[in-house]
């Protein structure tokens, strides 16, 4: 039974709604020895202009009222926010009428009578509608709360991603500076492509931050963004090349997207710089694909020269060990399809 009412003193205010004048004392008395005070209307009218009032913890409806019944009031009742438990009380032993109040949104009903045993049962039957009704408070507080402490989280979360892709932003454009006024070729292709890996990381975060995902990114949208930086950095007239990317729509979780991104980004530079003669257009192609089975299939291929694995690493070597640590931290390797005209890199991966 509960300690306070909904007014905040220690009575539970329950409202009666009845035209039997003399039943309704009758309730007032013995209800309330069973620390009950109820509040009488005679009609549905009055009824609702109580409950309007506020104040009621649970509510007894008759079904049988002057023309009218329970069945035509208990849906204004329901359709309050929040509106106090419902005991429908009725002397028919049809119990399609029960059913049609349960059906309407009645949390109980008993079958009325003037014994004792009448005014015991609906005791009972008061004291359990208010206690579901105080469990649904409490789950809604309690899930409310959750809400509200999740959107704290993602909104401190996507402060976070802000933060992070634009102090690397920034470092990227250092590097770019740096590049800028470098001599050597060399350190000048070593910078680029720390930029580029750079870059490729700093968008998954720009992902992050401007989606409502938390802990995944939308694969074709960051291929597709990361694949326009990369041809708009590296194309020029000795390098007049052009990248197509083919990708379903696929959510990926951020850490296999960060490896991804790196991969594909090593892969796309190395077709610029060693696929085609010098000046001579080419086409580098991206495709993805994801099988039942939860494989993602990663193609990044060209129509150039082809690619000898047995040579000496073009540049520093770096990109190769890069490209082996990124996919064994995938659970994978890099392949490449002897048969094809051209280079064809292929990684597989689990997504799970």
């Amino acid at each position: 039974m509960s300690d306070q009412g909904a007014d905040g003193d220690a009575a539970i205010h329950i409202l009666y709604i009845d035209d039997d004048d003399a039943l309704g004392m009758l309730m007032r008395r013995n209800l309330g020895r069973r620390g009950f005070q109820v509040h009488l209307a005679l009609d549905g009218k009055a009824g609702l202009e109580r409950l309007a009032e506020g104040g009621i913890d649970a509510i007894v409806l008759d079904h049988f009222l002057k023309g009218e019944t329970g069945l035509d009031i208990l849906p204004s009742i329901v359709a309050i926010p929040d509106h106090p438990p419902v005991i429908y009380a009725t002397g028919s032993v049809d119990t399609s009428v029960a059913v049609a109040a349960l059906k309407a949104g009645a949390d109980d009903y008993v079958l009325k009578s003037a014994s004792p045993d009448y005014f015991d049962l609906l005791a009972a039957a008061l004291d359990q509608g208010l206690e579901r009704a105080r469990f649904r408070r409490d789950t809604l507080k309690a899930q409310d709360e959750i809400r509200q402490a999740r959107d704290r989280a993602e909104l401190m979360l996507a402060e976070v991603n802000h933060r992070i892709a634009n102090s690397l932003g920034l470092v990227a454009a250092l590097i770019r500076m740096q590049a800028s006024v470098a001599k050597d070729k060399g350190t000048v292709d070593a910078l680029q492509e720390t930029q580029m890996r750079i870059n490729a990381i700093a968008s998954v975060h720009r992902r992050l931050y401007t989606s409502h995902e938390v802990g995944t990114v939308q694969l074709d949208e960051y291929l597709e963004n990361l694949l326009n930086e990369l041809e708009a950095s590296m194309r020029d007239d000795e390098r007049p090349h052009r990248i197509a990317l083919v990708c379903r729509g696929l959510n990926l979780s951020t850490d296999k997207v960060i490896t991804l991104g790196l991969i594909v980004s090593e892969l796309v530079t190395n077709a610029f710089k060693y696929a085609y003669p010098e000046s001579v257009p080419g086409e580098i192609r991206v495709t993805v694909a994801c099988s039942e089975d939860g494989l993602l299939t990663v193609h990044v291929e060209d129509d150039g020269v082809g690619f000898d694995r047995n040579a000496a690493a073009k540049g520093t070597g770096l990109g190769t060990k890069i490209l082996s640590a990124m996919a064994s931290s995938l659970k994978s390797e890099i392949n490449y399809d002897p048969d094809h005209q051209g280079t064809r890199a292929i990684l597989v991966f689990s997504i799970d």
